[in-house]
């Protein structure tokens, strides 16, 4: 058996798995997916794997042939759909990551990216926990969804997401979920931009007993090391006191008076109670430039014997691959064009393309690439590879030539190379005119 048809089996087999016990999946288990139908729970779950960017209607005659006695109704897939719980789709991303373990720096330490990414919905005003008025400009008027979710960085797949409306959205509450329930074992290194620099992020990862690399901004640094200025380059650690109470006659260490730091009754920490009022931290401050007059702060707890200051700044960098992965999953995959106006059958969707997307790197991961030149390494077409991959997932090919058709299609690494970032206003793709 060749390694896709590996990967392909083990996706299936976990969905076969699900089905000798859907109680924990339905909302109603007594009754839900209990009788023949021609979307039963197996062909329902491989239906929303397999599905492409087109309407209903249009995926639902792709899957069954064109077969005019074998093709459901939309209206059927929706009364199917709407049985299901989201844990449906989150059990088969967590399942399927842990059948292929990610890969670990150093024989060690795994690198998890922790970004958020929004997600524009069909407009509805009336949604308040998603719909974003703007006074003067009714036509950029928006409704969104925001998910934060963990990535492998050297293996390049998702492996958990909290997803979020637009408006209450909170990252750091998101974050620190996803770090108290990460279950997939070795070393994780969990590396963030400074919209997650928290004390309280800080306190879930060494609780979890595991290590952070987080950007942070000037101002926190000087705070964290009761400093007025920075200098150009810092490798240095710092140790505080964290406390809820600015009275100085309650502190169990007032010889330590300039490492505490307070911390508003308001600012979500949990490890600070009545019977431990303070909580002791040990951070390590490193400080780079990357361009002429302009420094980048990192908080993190790696150990200085075994990561020096250039490998921090290296780490740093490797988390802009969740950035263009992103990329990857909103439009190569099609995960913007959604089935459904409704927040929680857009959370079916998401789910079901990052499982998607972690079934393409997966199988992309092992693909042999030659070196054609002397003076570029080369790299698989991710996009190209990812169409091919869910065409055989799709039974549109015979496993015997998809690594061969993913190698055919690289890319030149040109490390170097630097593009500004442009931001657009993103509109959601419509329901109607799509064809894929």
């Amino acid at each position: 058996m060749s390694f896709p048809q590996k990967v392909k089996s083990t996706l299936w087999a976990i969905v076969d798995t699900m089905a000798c016990n859907t109680a924990q999946f339905v909302k109603n288990p007594e009754k839900d997916f209990t009788r023949d139908r021609k979307l039963g729970f197996v062909q329902l779950i491989h239906f929303f794997l397999s599905m492409a960017s087109g309407c209903i209607s249009h995926e639902l005659l792709k899957y069954f042939y064109f077969l005019p006695d074998e093709v459901p109704t939309a209206s059927a897939f929706i009364q199917q759909r709407s049985k299901l719980l989201p844990e449906t789709f989150r059990h088969i991303l967590g399942q399927f990551n842990l059948r292929f373990p990610p890969k670990g720096l150093m024989g060690r330490y795994s690198l998890i990216a922790a970004d958020g990414c929004e997600f524009n919905i069909a407009r509805n005003p009336q949604g308040p926990s998603t719909f974003h008025p703007t006074s003067g400009r009714p036509n950029k008027v928006f409704n969104s969804l925001h998910t934060v979710s963990l990535y492998g960085l050297l293996s390049k797949r998702y492996l958990d997401v909290v997803i979020q409306p637009g408006r209450p959205k909170n990252e750091f509450a998101a974050l620190c979920r996803m770090i108290e329930r990460y279950s997939y074992g070795g070393c994780p290194a969990f590396v963030a931009d400074r919209g997650f620099a928290s004390y309280n992020v800080f306190a879930h990862v060494f609780e979890k007993g595991c290590f952070f690399a987080i950007r942070a901004k000037d101002i926190n640094v000087k705070r964290l090391l009761a400093a007025n200025s920075l200098p150009g380059q810092m490798d240095q650690w710092a140790d505080v006191i964290l406390t809820r109470s600015n009275a100085k006659k309650k502190r169990l260490h007032p010889e330590l008076g300039s490492l505490y730091r307070f911390i508003c009754k308001k600012v979500p920490f949990g490890f600070i109670t009545d019977s431990c009022p303070e909580y002791h931290m040990r951070l390590r401050v490193v400080r780079f430039q990357i361009a002429e007059g302009v420094y980048e702060n990192i908080i993190t707890n790696l150990p200085s014997d075994e990561f020096s200051l250039g490998q921090v700044k290296h780490i740093y960098h490797l988390r802009w691959g969740q950035e263009t992965s992103f990329r990857d999953l909103k439009h190569t995959i099609g995960t913007a064009n959604f089935h459904s106006k409704s927040p929680q059958y857009i959370e079916f969707g998401i789910l079901c393309r990052m499982a998607l997307y972690n079934f393409c790197t997966i199988i992309t991961m092992e693909v042999p690439i030659e070196k054609k030149t002397a003076k570029w390494e080369y790299q698989v077409n991710l996009s190209m590879a990812i169409k091919i991959c869910f065409a055989f997932l799709s039974d549109q090919m015979e496993p015997g030539n998809v690594n061969d058709l993913i190698s055919r299609y690289v890319l030149p690494i040109r490390p170097d190379r630097t593009y500004a970032r442009q931001l657009r206003f993103q509109v959601p793709a419509s329901f109607a005119y799509r064809f894929v």
